[in-house]
Order: structure tokens, then C-alpha cells, then sequence
């Protein structure tokens, strides 16, 4: 259920009203932390598998699916350790809690992933020039049991991933590790049966490729929420316009829309309203309606009364 409160604001504009709407939220379920550390463990257990008979194997591609598989595991610590986070109280320094901690890890995540792919791919171009003697058979049973432990993972992730959107993204790319583990096996057949051992760093490569392709939107993405950008999928003139139809309402300004995590959304504006005075109701319902449409579930509006003598001093567009 929606709660609100309304407040007066007395240093800058003494007959104007501040209203915070905040709505209701989708957390994930109760067993989230257990399914997250379950699929932690698990994927250690297989980035030491995969780092030691990579070695043996001398397959730079199964220490590829390694390195893949390690920014697994430090994405689902982070992520874990992000969601006790967002649950702990505001305090008077952080005054919005700890939820942008998400944002965070998805920025760290993405720096990690790009760093350690790029130490992959420049090995994988170095064996390219020299290639070795490959196990093909250690290659596929260690990249078989790679596809069974992110199956798995991914499962215990299941129930989650449709109330939350991190919950969501671990599912995924749990499901494009399988793939990928997949990719690994088809790659140590080939080179069992034909002894193109050059498939080892060819597969790897790929594997870098894609983990780059993927990783790249994780990258911008929580780059744009550092930033406090209007996170993607909102559009800032339709927020806009619907604020500026709203009855009495002639004017608004100091729009601001802005990511407070990777999962709510949070919105200021200045509503002129002439002679209108404050509209609790009015205000309620503009809050549940944000949240409807634009999933803006943190919404704070300052009414105006457009007094020419007292001008508001953010009303211009380019004032922050």
C-alpha cells in the first residue's frame, strides 16, 4: 500500500507545500540470500575446477569460462551483499538509505568483467601464435559439469527473477554461462576428434566477445545512474507532459528523474498552481499514478502558487 506524507516548507517559499509519495515494492522472496550464496559456492567451486584442469588441460579456453565464471560469483556476492544493504535504515548522513549500493556494484561488476576479459583475449591471441597440445576430453567433462552448476544456479534463481529486476539479470546471465559452458564442450569434441587444437583459443575468444557484448550495457547502463541520468525505459517529455495536464496546473519546472537504485526510481518537480492552494487527495493520486505509468514509486512535488513577486529561483530550465 502507497503511504505519503505532507510537509510545509518555511525557509524558501513560506506558503508553499512539499508532498513524498512513496509507493509499494516487489522484493525478492524470502530465500533470496540462501539462492544467492547456494550459487556463489557452487560457481567457486567450478572457477577452481576450471583454473586447474584448464592448466593441465592446457586449454586457455576452459581458463576463459574461469575468468567468465568469476565475475559470476563476485556479481552475486556483490548483488547479495547490495540487497542487505537496501534494507539497512536511513541515517541523518544518508537520508536515502544505502539502496544506490546496487548501482554500485553494477558499475564495479562491469569494470571487473571488462579488465579480466581483456587479460583472457590477449592470452587467447598469444596461444593463437603458438598452440599447444590440448585435452580435448578434460575440456569437455569440466565444461560439462560448468553447464550443470549454472543450470542450477540458475533454478534456485528462478522463483525470484520476475519481482526483481537483479534477481532477473542474475537468471540470465546464469542461463548464458550454461550456453557459453555449451559452446566449450561442442569446442573440446572438436578437438578430440579433428586435433585443431587452435579451437582452444578460437573459443576462447569468442567467449571473450560475447562477455564484452554483454557486459558492455551493464557497463553503460549503471554508468548513466551514477550520473543520476533518467534511467532507460522512462520518457522525461511524456513524464513532463502528463504533470503539466494535470488540473490547475500551469506550469512545471526543477523536473528531476533519477535512478535511487537499480530497482526504484525516484522523481522531484514544481507544480504552479494559481489560487489552487494544496490538494492532498490531488497529490496522493498524481503519486500512485507516477508509479503506474512510469514506475516512479519515490515521488516528491512542491506546489507553487506562481507569485510574481517571489519567483521561484529553479524555475528556469537550465538552473540546478
Amino acid at each position: 500500500m502507497s503511504h505519503a506524507h505532507l510537509d510545509h516548507d518555511d525557509h524558501d517559499h513560506d506558503d508553499q507545500g512539499e508532498y513524498h509519495g512513496h509507493g509499494g515494492h516487489d522484493h525478492a522472496p524470502a530465500d533470496f540470500g540462501r539462492a544467492f550464496a547456494i550459487g556463489a559456492a557452487l560457481n567457486i567451486a567450478l572457477v577452481v575446477a576450471q583454473v586447474i584442469f584448464g592448466v593441465v588441460a592446457n586449454s586457455v579456453a576452459l581458463i576463459a569460462d574461469a575468468g567468465h565464471n568469476l565475475g559470476d560469483v563476485l556479481g552475486l556476492l556483490l548483488a547479495w551483499g547490495a540487497h542487505g544493504m537496501s534494507r539497512w535504515q536511513p541515517t541523518k548522513r544518508y537520508t536515502y538509505g544505502f539502496q544506490s549500493a546496487s548501482i554500485l556494484v553494477a558499475l564495479f561488476n562491469g569494470i571487473v568483467l571488462m579488465v579480466a576479459t581483456g587479460a583472457i583475449a590477449w592470452e587467447a591471441l598469444r596461444r593463437l601464435a603458438d598452440t599447444g597440445e590440448v585435452a580435448g576430453v578434460t575440456v569437455m567433462i569440466v565444461a560439462g559439469i560448468g553447464i550443470v552448476v549454472n543450470g542450477v544456479s540458475a533454478w534456485l534463481l528462478m522463483a525470484g527473477r520476475k519481482g526483481d529486476l537483479n534477481v532477473r539479470g542474475a537468471f540470465l546471465h546464469l542461463l548464458g554461462d550454461a550456453a557459453i559452458s555449451f559452446g566449450v564442450v561442442v569446442a573440446g569434441a572438436v578437438i578430440h576428434v579433428t586435433g585443431w587444437n587452435w579451437l582452444d583459443p578460437l573459443a576462447s575468444l569468442v567467449i571473450s566477445v560475447l562477455i564484452v557484448w554483454g557486459t558492455w550495457g551493464l557497463l553503460r547502463e549503471s554508468i548513466m545512474m551514477s550520473l543520476a541520468a533518467v534511467p532507460q525505459g522512462i520518457d522525461r517529455s511524456h513524464v513532463e507532459s502528463y504533470l503539466h495536464g494535470l488540473p490547475g496546473v500551469s506550469e512545471v519546472h526543477d523536473l528531476h528523474i533519477w535512478a535511487m537504485s537499480t530497482t526504484e526510481t525516484a522523481l522531484t518537480a514544481h507544480l504552479v498552481r494559481p489560487g489552487a492552494g494544496l490538494d492532498d487527495r490531488l497529490l496522493h493520486e498524481i503519486c500512485q499514478e507516477l508509479e503506474h505509468r512510469f514506475k516512479i514509486s519515490h515521488a516528491t512535488l512542491q506546489i507553487e502558487a506562481g507569485d510574481t513577486e517571489q519567483i521561484c529561483r529553479l524555475a528556469p530550465d537550465h538552473v540546478i
